[in-house]
C-alpha cells in the first residue's frame, strides 16, 4: 500500500496465466527481517498509518503472523477468503484470509501459513503451490503480516473448524484487482487521521488488514 490516496487506474486486464506468471517473477521467499525486528517499521505510504505503526512498535512486542493468499486457479481465478468467529480476541467476526500467528515449531512464515490454512478450513497442502512472499503488512495490533501468495488447484474439499472461522466462500479475482473497487475510508487513532481500504462485496464487506493486502497484491502485480 505505497500511495493510498492515488487517483484510481483503469484495471489492466490480465488471464490467469498471466497473473501468476507475473507473481512468480515479481515475488520470492526471502524473509524480511522486519518481521521480528522492532527498529524496522513497514511503509503503508499513508502518513497517519506509517505514525501509528511507529507508537504500536514501541508500545507493543511484535506479533510475527503469516497468511495464505489462496488463488484458485478456475479460468476465472477466485480468492479463497475466510469469515472470523464472533467469539475470537481479535478481528471477531471479520473477513479474512487463512492464516494467524507463527509458532516456534513452523519452519517458515510459508509453513505457519499452510499451517493454518489447514487448521481453519482443512484446505490441504496437496492443492497449494506457493509463490513467494508479498509485502510485510503491520497492523494497528501490533502484527507484522507475511502473507504467502499460492496458487491453489481446484477439486479440494473445505473442512470448517467453527472454532476459528464460520464460513469460507471465494471471491473472484477480477473484482478484488479492480481499483474501481478499492474504497478509501479514513478513521482516528490517537488523533491522527488514518485511511484503510475496503472492497465491499455481495453481502461481504472485505476491510481493513485484508483489503489492504489486498491492494499490495494489487500494486505489485498489476502496477509495478
Amino acid at each position: 500500500m505505497n500511495e493510498p490516496m492515488l487517483k484510481q487506474m483503469k484495471p489492466a486486464a490480465i488471464g490467469s496465466a498471466e497473473f501468476f506468471a507475473r507473481t512468480q517473477a515479481r515475488l520470492n521467499f526471502d524473509v524480511p527481517p522486519g518481521l521480528v525486528d522492532p527498529n524496522i517499521i513497514p511503509r503503508t505510504g499513508d502518513a497517519g498509518n506509517d505514525r501509528m505503526l511507529e507508537i504500536v512498535a514501541v508500545e507493543q512486542p511484535v506479533r510475527p503472523a503469516a497468511v495464505l493468499i489462496p488463488v484458485v486457479d478456475h479460468p476465472e481465478p477466485t480468492v479463497l477468503l475466510t469469515q472470523r468467529s464472533e467469539h475470537l480476541s481479535s478481528h471477531a467476526g471479520q473477513i479474512s484470509f487463512p492464516g494467524g500467528k507463527i509458532d516456534a515449531t513452523d519452519a517458515s512464515p510459508m509453513d505457519a501459513a499452510l499451517r493454518e490454512a489447514d487448521e481453519e478450513v482443512g484446505l490441504k497442502r496437496d492443492f497449494i503451490e506457493p509463490i513467494g512472499y508479498l509485502d510485510l503488512y503491520g497492523t494497528a495490533f501490533g502484527f507484522r503480516i507475511l502473507p504467502t501468495v499460492a496458487r491453489v488447484k481446484p477439486g479440494f474439499t473445505l473442512r470448517i473448524n467453527e472454532a476459528e472461522v464460520v464460513d469460507a466462500f471465494e471471491v473472484p479475482l477480477a473484482f478484488l484487482m479492480n481499483p474501481e473497487n478499492h474504497q478509501i475510508h479514513a478513521k482516528e487513532f490517537r488523533g491522527m487521521e488514518r485511511s484503510y481500504y475496503a472492497m465491499p462485496f455481495a453481502e461481504r464487506y472485505i476491510w481493513g488488514a485484508t483489503a489492504g493486502i489486498l491492494r499490495v497484491l494489487y500494486e505489485r502485480i498489476y502496477l509495478a
